[in-house]
């Protein structure tokens, strides 16, 4: 069947135009330098939907230093192994077992409430996420360190704006803007890395006051590269004057 262009965001035919992650590895790819090689195959040439992710895992911590794929298909295979493969770079595989179709979709979507695939082609995303699964398993016995230091959140570099009728809005419709913004742009990020987030309060001074769940509790990036990520997000999205605080009494102390 066809698959129409015109469905995809731009950012995913972007994507597919110009592809960044193409290849594969040979085993002497990874002489001398402490990685392994795991590739995780889905899929099958017969039904023209074939996948294979080559990952460059380092054996001292199960980070992916590097992936590349090859697909025989069409795309929108190519399409999301790109998103998957960019969402894969630096994270350890534990990490990219959390990885979702709704958040490879994310990765690739122009506006936050448009999806980027057309839900004709969601089957494409599963194909990969069962590759993904698939090469994880080949990294079971690698140590992975449990607290992570990196922002699993990518905040889009644009001008920060304002929520429409933002000001009029009374307190409490207020705080429903700002969990609607963290569940579906924060949340599916940070579950990546085993951790929550959950509002507290909103001060009328745009404060927001928020408490972190799970891992979160004990990264050193809860008060560093993830925290500017979140208020990243909620200036670009709900208004410019946010300023995020964490409740530090709710953080291990390391």
């Amino acid at each position: 069947m066809n698959y129409p262009w015109n469905h995809y965001s731009k950012k995913l035919t972007q994507k597919i135009d110009h592809p960044s992650y193409g290849g594969f590895f040979h085993p002497e790819d990874t002489l001398g330098r402490g990685v392994r090689l795991v590739v995780g195959r889905e899929g099958s040439m017969a039904e023209a939907n074939a996948v294979a992710l080559y990952w460059l895992v380092d054996e001292t911590d199960g980070v992916l230093v590097d992936v590349r794929y090859q697909v025989f298909g069409p795309s929108s295979l190519i399409g999301a192994l790109e998103a998957a493969s960019q969402l894969l770079m630096r994270k350890n595989y534990d990490q990219a077992r959390r990885i979702t179709a709704d958040l490879l979709d994310r990765e690739v979507r122009d506006r936050s409430d448009v999806e980027a695939f057309p839900r004709s082609v969601w089957g494409h995303l599963n194909l990969v996420l069962g590759a993904i699964e698939n090469a994880a398993d080949q990294c079971s016995d690698i140590p992975f360190d449990e607290i992570y230091t990196a922002s699993p959140l990518h905040p889009e570099m644009a001008e920060a704006g304002l929520y429409p009728g933002w000001e009029a809005l009374p307190k409490s419709a207020r705080i429903t803007v700002v969990e609607e913004i963290i569940q579906k742009e924060i949340r599916p990020y940070i579950e990546l890395d085993a951790g929550g987030i959950q509002i507290i309060e909103l001060s009328d001074q745009h404060e927001l006051t928020i408490a972190y769940e799970g891992s979160c509790t004990s990264c050193h990036s809860a008060t560093g590269s993830t925290l500017n990520a979140i208020q990243q997000i909620l200036q670009t999205r709900v208004h410019p004057a946010i300023k995020v605080i964490p409740d530090l009494s709710l953080l291990q102390k390391g």
